[in-house]
């Protein structure tokens, strides 16, 4: 799981809490009518603005938001590294066993071509259009999350109308306004919340996981036409780590973890 971002949704959430809690009672804070409004308001919008495949893309898209990459690309180096080695020792056979124990997708994939004879030019057309096909799956979430985004605040607004054409058409019973009136203001307040705290965020994260993925895509591509060509170890090594140096700003420092 990545760390940060359920750090920031739990401090995000736990400092609205924090304010609610020093100023008052938090029970004057919940709504039901408000929540209703908002976030049903916000699913039926975004179920009018997309279509049923898009929109089944959602779960798959926030668990990238949530995952933590953590050291993949030196976990891709290694294996590129022991790959290399394991042609040259056992052949095409023994590069078939291992490619299951592969850290990512791509690269599974990569080393299957390579083990059945495939050409270095197939294989990286291959490639190439699993990461067209990566980032227009992030793409499309990413869409949905961003119109999330809008939606929310705006049905907050629209929760606040409803309240006030409540309190003023019962304006003759006093009883009625403080209900109405609190329907009118927590709806503006869930919508922001919803809005700033989550959806909005995860369309920046989501921009950080795209390139992270494509970049390990670039990098598997690398390596695989090395090990294609019959490149030696050291060869491929600083072929790998210069990419490194160039994509991820690493150091050698940094890079002695991939030995």
């Amino acid at each position: 799981m990545d760390k940060a971002s359920i750090f920031g949704v739990l401090a995000g959430s736990a400092l609205v809490l924090a304010a609610i809690l020093l100023g008052g009672n938090l029970l004057i804070f919940i709504n039901v009518q408000g929540l209703l409004i908002v976030m049903g308001g916000t699913l039926g919008a975004v179920s009018i603005a997309f279509p049923t495949y898009e929109l089944r893309q959602i779960l798959s898209v926030s668990r990238r938001v949530f995952n933590d990459p953590g050291n993949e690309m030196l976990a891709i180096v290694q294996f590129l590294e022991r790959a290399m080695k394991v042609l040259k020792r056992d052949g095409h056979l023994g590069l078939e066993k291992i490619a299951g124990e592969a850290p990512t997708g791509p690269l599974r994939k990569g080393l299957l071509l390579i083990a059945d004879g495939t050409d270095a030019g197939t294989i990286r057309q291959i490639l190439q259009t699993e990461q067209i096909h990566m980032e227009k799956h992030h793409r499309g979430g990413q869409k949905i999350f961003n119109e999330m985004g809008k939606f929310a605040p705006a049905f907050g607004m629209v929760g606040t109308l409803i309240g006030l054409v409540q309190m003023l058409s019962n304006l003759d019973d006093p009883s009625t306004i403080g209900p109405a009136m609190a329907v009118a203001l927590l709806t503006t307040f869930y919508g922001a919340v919803a809005a700033n705290v989550l959806f909005l965020p995860m369309v920046t994260k989501l921009d950080r996981r795209i390139h992270i993925e494509v970049t390990q895509i670039q990098l598997t591509l690398v390596g695989l036409e090395s090990i294609h060509r019959g490149d030696a170890g050291s060869i491929l090594r600083e072929k790998l780590h210069a990419f490194l140096v160039e994509h991820e700003g690493g150091t050698e420092a940094d890079l002695k973890e991939a030995a």
